[in-house]
């Protein structure tokens, strides 16, 4: 037999003690294939090296913290920019493989589409490792009803404490167009004074098409923001109008918001021919999942797989005669639905709970609702500020319980909210939000900053940034940069006086604000 060499007795040396040396060393020359002692030594290092290694019990917490930060889960381009050390793509593979293991995550998803998420009672703890609200980045608080409240807390409860249900057909059996409503009368009555922005006379599509292009950035951006995606307002407005992809941020995020900018221009392009109808929803879904799928010829196919939903205990709906059936009776009683508003709740409600995609179901739920909107004239849905966690809960209460309270609230909320975003006449929604009010110097620092350096808009998004991180507490720097890469897009000569700039200072920025 050949003796170790030097380097081996010294690393032995080393490993006096270590009990995954000798089990290592007894078992490999009982085999006779390791009969060689420099090859049996060299196989007992490394399996010693492997079992003797530390949990990284640090950067398993970084991984965790990464992963809370994103409430509809997080890829891995996401996972690796947050943590410190820049590990390699392996090292994190291998973490997070273990932590799936020890059930501290949830994988979901294949290949580009793998997501990771927290399971539902390490929500908490994770966003408090993470800095973050339970809440999630966007730290708006919605005016709940009771009843909707108490879906929150029943969803939120951890999973084995919720009882695993399956599709109810009945939940859309019940429903009778023009006699149901989901939306009390007040409610589509209030809605609809606010989202009233052009003359009933006008071709569909008219107002939509009158402010496209603040749309695009609008509902890709939150939209996408909803599903997890990483960018900012104003990388999004970069890649939507100039095509360059954010530095350091995943080809996933980019492509989710590229498809929602098709989906969106080809429901504004074909305003008079669109519906809640099968030709309308395939194509929909095909561009919303464009490059997205394992399977490419997934994309505006229903499904004809079993699928998963991630934190639910809710089983969706088997057999593709099945998922076909439902789909054209969700479609017939949507389009027998008269009143917009109920419409496009309707739509909310029953066509993610239905998943009768593969994927992306969600997304398709969302721009399908502006259905209604677009070809009414009414000013459309784009979900600002809308919290991720609270909008997964409500969706979880349908998906579980077959309740809408809660996603109601959302939706009035919502709907509000982008009223008083587009609207030519803004519709008071109360108090003045306590977030500006809190950092209005910042927020005044960081804009005029940005315009008297004159940054172009790759730079203003790393000053917003470094802003951020230097004056504001962490679980609200998501939403500081939100405000200020808003006001920064809102900026024209009719409200630079509030920043007090001057006309020269202005005028040289915007012309090179690009």
């Amino acid at each position: 037999m050949v003796a170790p060499d030097c380097a081996q007795k010294q690393w032995r040396r080393s490993r006096i003690g270590s009990p995954w040396f000798d089990v290592a060393i007894l078992f490999l020359m009982s085999q006779k294939r390791y009969c060689d002692a420099k090859r049996c030594f060299n196989v007992a290092k490394l399996y010693c090296d492997i079992m003797a290694k530390p949990i990284p019990h640090d950067a398993y917490d970084a991984v965790l913290a990464a992963v809370a930060q994103v409430a509809a889960g997080a890829d891995i381009q996401h996972i690796e920019s947050q943590l410190p050390d820049a590990p390699t793509r392996r090292t994190v593979q291998r973490w997070l493989n273990d932590l799936v293991e020890q059930g501290r995550l949830r994988k979901e998803g294949r290949a580009r589409a793998t997501r990771y998420l927290l399971p539902m009672r390490a929500i908490e703890g994770a966003a408090a490792l993470a800095g973050v609200t339970s809440t999630g980045h966007i730290e708006v608080s919605l005016p709940l009803s009771q009843e909707a409240r108490s879906i929150e807390d029943a969803v939120r409860q951890p999973v084995q404490h919720r009882t695993p249900v399956g599709y109810q057909r009945r939940f859309l059996d019940s429903y009778r167009p023009n006699t149901t409503y989901y939306l009390p009368g007040p409610l589509r009555e209030e809605l609809r004074a606010q989202g009233q922005v052009a003359a009933h006379n006008e071709p569909a599509g008219t107002y939509a098409r009158s402010i496209a292009h603040r749309l695009l950035i609008d509902l890709s951006w939150n939209s996408s923001r909803l599903e997890g995606n990483t960018y900012s307002l104003l990388e999004t407005e970069r890649l939507l109008s100039m095509g360059e992809a954010a530095e350091g941020k995943g080809a996933l995020d980019a492509q989710m918001i590229l498809n929602h900018k098709a989906a969106i221009e080809f429901l504004i392009a074909s305003a008079p021919d669109i519906g809640l109808n099968r030709y309308t929803l395939l194509n929909l879904h095909a561009l919303l999942s464009d490059n997205l799928l394992p399977d490419p010829a997934a994309s505006g196919r229903l499904r004809t797989v079993a699928v998963g939903i991630g934190q639910a205990v809710f089983l969706p709906l088997e057999g593709p005669q099945l998922i076909a059936e439902c789909f054209a009776q969700v479609l017939d009683t949507a389009a027998a639905i008269q009143d917009p508003l109920e419409q496009a709740f309707f739509a909310m409600v029953h066509l993610p709970y239905l998943q009768p995609f593969e994927d992306v179901n969600k997304r398709v739920s969302r721009l399908a609702a502006n259905i209604p909107f677009i070809q009414h004239n009414l000013c459309p849905l784009s979900f600002v500020d809308v919290p991720p966690t609270v909008y997964v809960s409500a969706v979880l209460g349908v998906y579980e319980l077959n309740r809408v309270e809660l996603l109601r609230d959302v939706f009035a909320w919502a709907y509000k909210r982008s009223c008083a975003r587009y609207s030519a006449v803004r519709q008071s929604l109360g108090e003045p939000d306590p977030f500006r009010l809190r950092y209005r110097e910042q927020i005044f620092d960081t804009v005029a900053e940005v315009v008297r350096a004159a940054l172009d808009k790759e730079r203003a998004i790393a000053f917003v940034a470094q802003q951020a991180q230097l004056h504001v507490p962490a679980v609200d720097r998501h939403r500081f940069v939100e405000v200020a890469e808003t006001e920064l897009m809102s900026l024209h000569e009719g409200n630079m006086a509030r920043y007090r700039l001057r006309p020269s200072e202005f005028e040289a920025w915007r012309l090179g604000w690009r």
